[in-house]
This record gives C-alpha cells, sequence and structure tokens, in this order.
C-alpha cells in the first residue's frame, strides 16, 4: 500500500507540477489545437497535455516500483515510449492514419510478444473456450487496436477521455489490489494519479487536451490492464474470482468502445475509412441535445458505472448474454438520440440549435489572422 500510496502522489504531483509549463512553451511557440467545423472547442486551445500526464506516469513508477519484480513491465514502457512519441508527432505535425496504424502495431508487438499479454480464451463467450494461437494472436492484436483508438476518438469533450480513464483506472487498481498483482495495481493507481494532475486544467472550460500523445497512451494501458484482468478474473487460483471476466472487462470500457466499434461500422458501411473524422460520437450527440460539457462528461460516466454495476450482478448469467444486453441497450439509447436529435443542426441567427455558438468558417479565419499557428504549419 505504502508504493501504491507514494506512486499516485508523485505521478500526481509531477503531472500537476507539468501541465503549467506546457502550457506556457504552447503559448510561447503557438502550437494550439485551431477549431474548424467538426470540433467542439471555440478558442485554440494547447494539446500537449499528454506529455504531462507520461511523465507522471513513467517517472513514478520508476521511481516507486523495481522492473526486476516484474519484467514484462519493461516491454510495456517501450511500447508506451513508441505510443507517446507517436502521438506527439502527430500533435506536434499531423500524420497519416495508416503511419498512426502502423505505430500502434509496433507498440502491440511489444505488450504481446514480449510482455505476454495475449488473449488465449474467450471465456465461455458464445460457448467458445481455448482459442488456436493464430486466432488468439489476430484477436489480441484486434482487441489492443481498438482499445488504444477507443480513448483517442472519445476524446471529444472537455475532461471525458480524462474522467473514463480515472474511472477505468480504480477499477482496475482497487481489483488488482485486492488479488495481489502489485505491478499491475501499481500501474493502474498512477496512471490514475496522473490524470487526476491533467483534469484540473481539463475540467470544462478547459486549459488544455491531453492530445493523441494523452490518449494513445490512455488507450494502451487499459488495453494491458483489461487483458491482464480477464485472464487474471476467471482463473479458478485467483482469491475474487469473477464468473464471465470478458464481460465484465467490456463494461469497464464500456462507453469509449461501443461509440468506437458502432462508430467504425457505419463508416465502414458507408464505404468511409474507419478513421475519417466525422460527428457521429456519443459526446456530439449529447452535445446536440443542449447538454454542456461537464454534463456530457459526467453523464458518460454515470451511464458507464452502470453497466459496470449490471455486468457486475449479472455476471453468473454467462458471458454472451450480458454482453448481448449491455450491446442492445446501448445501442437502443444511441438510436434514440440519433433520431431525435436535429441531425441538420441548423444556424438561426448565428446560433445553433442547441444555443451552441457556430463555429464558422469566417471565425477560424478570424482566428488565424490573430497569428495563432497551427502545429502543421509549423
Amino acid at each position: 500500500m505504502d508504493k501504491i500510496l507514494l506512486g499516485t502522489s508523485l505521478a500526481f504531483f509531477i503531472t500537476f507540477a507539468a501541465i503549467p509549463v506546457i502550457i506556457q512553451v504552447a503559448d510561447a511557440k503557438k502550437l494550439f489545437d485551431v477549431p474548424d467545423e467538426r470540433k467542439v472547442h471555440l478558442s485554440p486551445i494547447p494539446s500537449l497535455g499528454g506529455l504531462g500526464i507520461f511523465a507522471g506516469l513513467i517517472l513514478s513508477f520508476l521511481v516507486t516500483f523495481p522492473i526486476s519484480l516484474a519484467a514484462e513491465f519493461q516491454y510495456f514502457f517501450a511500447a508506451a515510449l513508441v505510443i507517446f512519441f507517436l502521438g506527439l508527432k502527430d500533435d506536434i505535425m499531423v500524420i497519416s492514419a495508416v503511419k498512426k496504424l502502423i505505430g500502434q502495431f509496433i507498440a502491440a508487438f511489444l505488450i504481446i510478444y514480449k510482455g505476454g499479454i495475449q488473449i488465449k480464451s474467450m471465456h465461455g463467450f458464445f460457448g467458445v473456450y481455448e482459442l488456436p494461437e493464430v486466432m488468439s494472436l489476430a484477436l489480441t492484436y484486434l482487441t489492443v487496436i481498438v482499445i488504444i483508438n477507443s480513448f483517442n476518438l472519445i476524446d471529444g469533450v472537455d475532461g471525458l477521455a480524462g474522467s473514463l480513464g480515472l474511472m477505468t483506472a480504480l477499477i482496475f487498481g482497487s481489483y488488482f489490489y485486492y488479488v495481489g498483482q502489485l505491478p499491475y495495481s501499481i500501474l493502474a493507481f498512477i496512471l490514475a494519479g496522473s490524470l487526476l494532475g491533467f483534469l484540473i486544467f481539463n475540467h470544462s472550460p478547459a486549459r488544455i487536451f491531453m492530445g493523441d500523445t494523452g490518449s494513445l497512451l490512455l488507450g494502451l494501458i487499459n488495453s494491458i490492464l483489461v487483458i491482464r484482468f480477464i485472464s487474471t478474473a476467471d482463473n479458478p487460483t485467483s482469491i475474487f474470482q469473477l464468473s464471465s471476466s470478458p464481460a465484465i472487462g467490456f463494461a469497464i470500457l464500456m462507453v469509449p468502445l461501443f461509440d468506437t466499434i458502432r462508430v467504425f461500422s457505419v463508416r465502414i458501411l458507408n464505404r468511409r475509412s474507419p478513421f475519417s473524422p466525422d460527428r457521429n460520437h456519443i459526446h456530439h450527440m449529447l452535445l446536440d441535445k443542449g447538454l454542456s460539457h461537464s454534463a456530457v462528461t459526467y453523464t458518460c460516466v454515470g451511464l458507464n458505472l452502470l453497466f459496470i454495476a449490471f455486468a457486475f450482478y449479472a455476471r453468473d448469467w454467462g458471458s454472451t448474454f450480458v454482453i448481448l444486453t449491455m450491446i442492445g441497450v446501448a445501442a437502443t439509447g444511441t438510436a434514440f438520440l440519433f433520431y431525435t436529435n436535429n441531425r441538420s443542426r441548423v444556424f438561426v441567427d448565428g446560433k445553433l440549435g442547441n444555443n451552441e455558438p457556430a463555429i464558422t468558417s469566417q471565425k477560424i479565419l478570424s482566428f488565424r489572422k490573430k497569428n495563432y499557428v497551427t502545429p502543421q504549419d509549423n
């Protein structure tokens, strides 16, 4: 417990101290996320908050926990470095989706082949248990890539990705501490400490965004934690065995995972790249209903907690039933939002239907005339 408290506190203070410096540097170098017709913020905001999260996470873990006690963590941090530089380059220069995907595959390779993170069983989902090696590796790669991108895509509203990440980190950290897996518990709680330090500056109205540097890192760590959680919770030797562990793991990541799977599916059905941007995410739908950034964040976190509670108490009903029920409920809810919203977002007297100020090309031009420089302009 001492290591957890020390690591969490250190991560919080490192991130909390680093963010104001990052904001000052971004302001001096004109490194802003400038609004456009798709984004929901109305003024240029620094998007390098992931630097502070990464610093808090890595430094505090290295200080509080000897890597020799968990050799696989050296590969986790190698993967984190790959993701860190990938996200940093994208935040500063903007890179193509193909290059980002290649970098994510490299990170996935490190945690799978070297770190031992692998889905070897479906744990009874659709009646499937042990998987052949080829299917096991393919499913693990797919899971890691989807989770990495899920936090990247859900990061569209002040405080949303950070709050969901804080929730998942606290849940995973508590479970791993209870079952005696100290390294993974420390990793989760240190992530929570870093995110808490970041959220102080990211709550609405945000002074800084985590950017791809932070959201991709958040997705990578959560992919490690959830795969480890599923294999541990379903192990008969665990002191806190949980039946239907895939369903509970899915529920813990429900909001970002379901939103990503849904958005990717819609884009593919419309013959578009799954990585092409749009305003079809759950947070966009809730904004269209008139909710503020804070209300959207609280709503998404609250719904995610309800899904977790349902999966936990219904775990004896089996993974297949629980997962399909959650997907059905989530699909029904998003369909209701979709068909009740004004999808055309009609502008009236310079305002959107929900009284949100319109982000027009004229406003974007005025921002640029004030000498704001986007990363890709450097």
